[in-house]
């Protein structure tokens, strides 16, 4: 089992470029702005040999009860009470500071092994003497920033941390292929058992929709702050779950705002950077939704990025617990998800209350089916059938006078299932036609809560000319 570290320390002291550097890594977002960091993010390396599972926290700092300062305290004294090791970080720059004090305080009490260290010590002697006073001897000289110090910091995690067992894997060269297979459209193999890795599952909509509030419903624990204020989260969070016999890894992400909104501030536009790198690395993303303010125009864009980034998708309405009238709402909401976004037409749309628990358990049925879906390969035999049915009773319409035709179809690729259609001219094949074609197939193969794509491939006429 590899050691628990926490890393622990004020705002703005250097804790997430630490965490970075030990992960070799940019992980978490860093800025000079204090408190950047809030919720509790969890990362296993195997550093220097030694096998590491690192805890970056929010600031530690005393601040009155319920304000944000506060919350984010709580978070790293559940870090601590979960950690086996600390690492205490100080600006080296400003010395000891009476929040050092405090927090070293609260260390001593926990009883944990800790390490100091002195971070922002560039390259040049920084006065370290009143660190002793702190009661954890020899603080290590560290500078994050330009990775100095960290033969130190292995030294002095050795003898608390186990070896790293070295196994020869092949997992990273397969998952490679797998990605090299898809950017190249070649086919996969049938017999890729995509159940035996993660489901990656990112939870993605507009600031305080209540992302945070479904992570720590699903975890059952309280890993992200939540409260009201818009934009609590800053930083994607990860952490592995259990939806069923599935293993998960869940992303807690922060809330998309407008682009002109976030344009110029550089910590929200690196917020924004991190929300995407979720939803790139996802395989399906939960977008939630306001039951109080439902499918306005930035969710609208943003289910649209999610479907133009080939994910499985599944909508939650949040907050449904505070609606007056329910009746009939579900039955309005679906019929505007299938006009207003008809390229994820018959996605699963799930009302719940992320604060009560309420349909959190026909959540989890509504990601797995969509999972399915994103995965599934469909027989081209079978593709064929359907193809020569949809044709029979839509004809595609003639172009300049010319029909187009199309010969036949088959699966290219699945994550998200890609189709490859045969014909004459189907570059002029209106985009009315393909969405028929798209949505014949998700009726007829269960192909619901994935975007589909056609690719057109025009076979070459015997009787053209010659260039």
């Amino acid at each position: 089992m590899p050691l628990t570290l926490a890393i622990i320390g004020r705002p703005n002291v250097g804790k997430s470029s630490i965490f970075n550097r030990l992960l070799g890594k940019r992980v978490a977002i860093v800025h000079d702005t204090p408190g950047v960091t809030r919720d509790r993010r969890i990362g296993e390396v195997v550093f220097h040999g030694l096998d590491l599972r690192v805890i970056d926290t929010a600031g530690f700092e005393d601040a009155a009860p319920g304000s944000i300062s506060s919350r984010m305290t709580e978070q790293s004294l559940a870090a601590i009470a979960e950690a086996e090791a600390i690492l205490f970080v100080v600006d080296a720059r400003a010395g000891v500071t009476t929040g050092d004090q405090m927090i070293a305080q609260a260390l001593h009490k926990s009883g944990k092994p800790v390490i100091l260290a002195a971070n922002k010590c560039e390259g040049r002697t920084e006065p370290v003497a009143d660190m002793y006073a702190l009661g954890f001897g020899e603080p290590l000289r560290l500078s994050a920033e330009h990775a100095l110090g960290m033969e130190d910091l292995a030294e002095a995690l050795e003898p608390l941390a186990p070896r790293a067992i070295i196994a020869d894997s092949d997992d990273d060269e397969d998952e490679d292929e797998d990605f090299a297979g898809e950017e190249s459209g070649e086919i996969e193999e049938d017999d890729y058992d995509y159940t035996s890795k993660p489901l990656r599952l990112a939870l993605v909509g507009r600031p305080n929709v209540g992302k945070s509030s479904l992570f720590n419903q699903l975890l059952g624990d309280d890993r992200s702050i939540v409260g009201p204020e818009a934009g609590l989260t800053r930083d994607s969070i990860t952490a592995p779950w259990k939806a069923g016999s599935r293993e998960v890894l869940l992303h807690d992400t922060a809330g998309l705002r407008k682009k002109a909104r976030v344009a110029g501030e550089v910590l929200e536009e690196m917020s924004v950077a991190s929300t995407l790198d979720a939803i790139r690395f996802a395989d399906c993303v939960i977008v939630l939704i306001d039951a109080q303010m439902p499918f306005e125009k930035q969710d609208l864009a943003i289910a649209d990025l999610i479907a133009r980034e080939g994910r499985a998708i599944v909508f939650a309405v949040n907050k449904w617990d505070l609606l007056a009238s329910k009746q009939g709402t579900i039955s309005a909401l679906r019929e505007k998800l299938d006009r207003l976004l008809p390229q994820v037409a018959g996605a699963e749309l799930v009302a719940i209350s992320a604060r009560t628990g309420e349909g959190i358990d026909r959540l989890v049925p509504a990601v797995i089916a969509a999972d399915t879906a994103w995965n599934s390969r469909v027989p081209t035999a079978a593709l064929n059938r359907f193809l020569e049915s949809a044709l029979m009773r839509h004809a595609p319409p003639a172009i300049s006078g010319r029909r187009v035709r199309i010969r036949y179809m088959t699966q290219v690729k699945s994550r998200p299932p890609t189709f490859a259609l045969f014909g004459n001219q189907l570059d002029a094949l209106p985009e009315a036609y393909q969405r028929y074609l798209q949505n014949g197939l998700r009726e007829n193969f269960g192909l619901k809560g994935t975007p589909l794509r056609l690719v057109m491939r025009n076979t070459r006429n015997p009787y053209a000319p010659k260039r």
